[in-house]
């Protein structure tokens, strides 16, 4: 397998995570790229049409596009269990995975106004309400926090990958002080070694 991935993507890193959690990551070849929402990488696009990281292409050349798509087909190969069977607990995580993606996407809108756009074009107002999903993501992990424990399953690897997001690119934020439950677990569950080997440098 190759993976199309960008060291400071939140995407990329949940798809590496499963991957380390899973024992698979030997198995995937990393293919540095470029991907812009702008100056889109050529070489992503030739084989996903909207040229973004992550895209997973298989020993039989199928493409797998998004880290929620490729997360499941990583979960199946290695067995994980990280998708829980249809039913009740499976729509739960599963929400809880939109809502963790949401919080980064709302995050990666705040970096593209702020350091893709030119100054004449960003509206602070945009940022503002991008920022404020993010808090209003943070208070439902906070709420949430208390009963994770050492769960490690869709929701918490997409949990972790967010917060760490916000360290990496958001630290004004200052999501711990907003989110005292969610950061004494990110603080175990950021030990993991999958955590980890993934840290965005």
């Amino acid at each position: 397998m190759k993976l199309f991935y960008a060291k400071a993507s939140p995407f990329v890193r949940k798809v590496l995570v499963v991957a380390h959690e899973l024992g698979l990551f030997e198995r995937i070849e990393l293919l540095s790229a470029a991907a812009h929402p702008i100056n889109r990488d050529a070489n992503i696009r030739a084989q996903n049409p909207l040229a973004q990281v992550p895209t997973l292409i298989l020993d039989d050349g199928t493409m797998l596009a998004d880290s929620r798509v490729i997360c499941e087909y990583l979960d199946h190969l290695g067995q994980g269990g990280f998708f829980p069977a249809p039913g009740p607990a499976r729509w739960t995580a599963l929400t809880a995975q939109s809502t963790g993606d949401g919080l980064l996407d709302a995050a990666l809108l705040c970096v593209y106004e702020t350091r893709v756009r030119q100054e004449t074009e960003r509206s602070p107002a945009w940022v503002a309400g991008q920022r404020e999903k993010i808090v209003d993501a943070l208070a439902q992990i906070e709420a949430a926090a208390p009963a994770f424990g050492e769960r490690v399953d869709i929701a918490t690897i997409t949990y972790g990958c967010g917060l760490g997001y916000l360290d990496l690119r958001l630290p004004d934020l200052g999501w711990r002080e907003r989110a005292p439950a969610a950061a004494e677990w990110y603080a175990r569950f950021g030990a993991r070694p999958s955590m980890q080997a993934t840290r965005p440098e």
